[in-house]
């Protein structure tokens, strides 16, 4: 086993294993074609159990007989199956184009920039308006995950004309007074509620907490107030 065949079958050897590598680069060294034959044999079965997802894969047997006869780098002579034949190399990937630079900002990241290029190519007027509203109120929604805060209408507004260019504008009363930035399924508006500590929440109530405990324990009963039926005379 060399070196250079080590790193030519690395996809392989992790595939497989490097125990079942070791066992193909073996074959080699057996001289009776039968004894050979039937080791091989044993190497697929052994693969199978130990990957059995494989069965599933449509020409799954040729396919691992083709492997076995690439980890011993051509030199597989058994009575096979299949025809015996490496896989072709298949072509590199082509590299996937990175972004040179990141979106204007970051809370609603590039696929809404992508929105506001798509609304800019409608011709019309009123599809133009229905595509500003939309991407408003996923800018409202991205805005509220992103800074666990809520967003004024008017500073969506802003941001939508800033991304546009100045082409994408809506009214803002008519954007307060329908509520067109609120995603409802009744019509109303959803208020976004930022969770407050439990502190600050007693305190707004008055305090009370203590009082009012008080007041339920009395209310229910305890134990040292609560009276026993009496048992008849005997």
């Amino acid at each position: 086993m060399t070196l250079p065949s080590l790193h030519k079958h690395e996809l392989l050897q992790r595939e497989y294993g490097q125990s079942t590598f070791q066992l193909v680069q073996q074959l080699r060294d057996i001289e009776d074609r039968a004894e050979r034959t039937r080791r091989a044999q044993q190497i697929v079965q052994l693969i199978f159990r130990i990957q059995p997802a494989l069965r599933d894969q449509p020409d799954s047997q040729q396919k691992v007989w083709n492997h076995l006869f690439e980890m011993a780098d051509g030199e597989l002579d058994v009575d096979a199956p299949f025809p015996l034949a490496a896989p072709a190399n298949q072509t590199p990937p082509q590299r996937v184009a990175y972004p040179s630079k990141g979106p204007k900002f970051r809370a609603y990241g590039r696929a809404v920039e992508q929105l506001v290029e798509k609304a800019l190519t409608l011709e019309d007027p009123t599809e133009r308006e229905q595509a500003a509203i939309v991407i408003g109120r996923t800018m409202k929604f991205l805005y509220r995950s992103h800074n666990k805060e809520n967003a004024k209408d008017v500073t969506i507004l802003k941001h939508l004309k800033e991304l546009s260019g100045g082409q994408l504008t809506l009214d803002p009363a008519q954007v307060d007074a329908q509520n067109l930035f609120e995603f409802t399924s009744s019509g109303r508006p959803t208020p976004f509620i930022v969770p407050q500590p439990r502190q600050e929440r007693d305190v707004r109530r008055g305090g009370g907490g203590g009082s009012n405990n008080r007041r339920d324990k009395q209310r229910r009963g305890g134990k040292k107030g609560r009276q026993e039926p009496q048992q008849p005379p005997q």
